[in-house]
């Protein structure tokens, strides 16, 4: 798991009550898309063109931020991690096009590195019109909770269409999680290492703490 400022993850909101760890479906005659996140090793000329455009960022305006979300139960609807790559069911590919789109409903953000894993998915946005220092990061914060919570529901509403129209895994309850991680990334060392984490997350599945297979039951 990556290590940000000494600490092991990102800043968590609290997980709600009564949250279970249970495994749900598999992907048995799911159909299954190829994504281009072949294994190799992390080279940042080559594997963040995103990043480019956005060369010179200030991060002292705290407005650039890692993001974890984790489906409900850890159930893996998206995809499945075949030789350290990353295979996306059509629900995956759905997210990864809602993630793109997120620019176009928010014309002040701007999208870096992401991954869609089989259970979660990781990825750094930045407010681009962020004025205000570290100090007052409240209405930055609110910001991001307004990206994150629209990306969670448009996807919801597209997921739910899947199950009805598509034979999508059904899920039990909500697709994600009612919280999500952030964690404001304060300078562009730090912004390499997780890129870097991102980009082989698919690679680091096996040892992944959100892997069912590593989640301890709830006794």
């Amino acid at each position: 798991m990556l290590e940000l400022n000494g600490t092991v993850g990102a800043t968590p909101r609290a997980r709600p009550s009564g949250e279970s760890n249970t495994e749900l479906g598999n992907h048995k005659g799911l159909p299954l898309r190829e994504f281009t996140q072949i294994p190799m090793k992390y080279d940042p000329q080559r594997h963040h063109r995103r990043s480019v455009r956005l060369k010179g960022y200030n991060y002292s305006l705290a407005g650039a931020y890692y993001v974890t979300i984790v489906a409900q139960n850890r159930a893996c609807l998206f995809g499945e991690v075949v030789n350290s790559e990353m295979i996306l069911t059509d629900a995956g590919v759905m997210l990864r096009m809602q993630w793109d789109a997120l620019t176009e409903r928010f014309p002040n953000v701007e999208l870096d590195e992401f991954v869609v894993m089989p259970n979660h998915f990781h990825g750094i946005l930045l407010l681009t019109d962020a004025q205000m220092p570290i100090g007052t990061a409240d209405g930055r914060n609110l910001i991001v909770g307004t990206v994150i919570g629209a990306w969670k529901s448009i996807t919801t509403d597209e997921y739910i269409r899947g199950v009805k129209q598509s034979n999508w895994i059904p899920f039990e309850g909500n697709v994600w999680q009612r919280n999500y991680w952030e964690h404001i990334i304060r300078n562009e060392i730090e912004s390499e290492r997780i890129r870097e984490y991102i980009f082989n997350n698919p690679a680091n599945w096996a040892n992944d703490e959100n892997n069912p297979v590593n989640v301890k039951p709830i006794r």
